[in-house]
């Protein structure tokens, strides 16, 4: 898998060659940024897919609210949030997140969640 690291850009969503883009937006020093890339490289390798990852910095409060960064780690696949309630939310902030999931609160998405996604995104939808 490929993983490119850039800074203070703009996600976008869409394919590389055929392959999902998922985008980890972070801030330096998230105890969590290497955990979600674990994850998102370990779910892919389970549904067999072979994503670009992007590790995105978010260095400051203004690029959070242009990002529409719910805190660190956001994880998105094909430009769109791998949490099912994140559209309902609007409170961006260089903060760290926390996620509701099945089994309780978490610094990680849950695995479903990111599996959904990508398989959503290599089906074209």
């Amino acid at each position: 898998m490929d993983e490119q690291r850039e800074g203070g850009s703009e996600p976008a969503g869409g394919t590389d060659r055929g392959r999902p883009l998922v985008e980890i937006l972070s801030f330096a020093g998230c105890p969590n940024q290497l955990g979600a890339v674990a994850l998102v490289e370990r779910v892919s390798g389970e549904v067999d897919l072979d994503p670009k990852i992007r590790v995105l910095d978010v260095p400051d409060q203004e690029a959070a609210q242009r990002l529409r960064f719910l805190g660190s780690p956001t994880i998105r696949v094909g430009g769109r949030d791998v949490d099912p309630h994140a559209e309902e939310r609007s409170d961006y902030a260089l903060s760290c997140r926390v996620f509701r999931t099945e089994t309780g609160i978490a610094g990680q998405p849950d695995e479903r969640w990111v599996r959904d996604a990508l398989l959503r995104e290599a089906r074209g939808r």
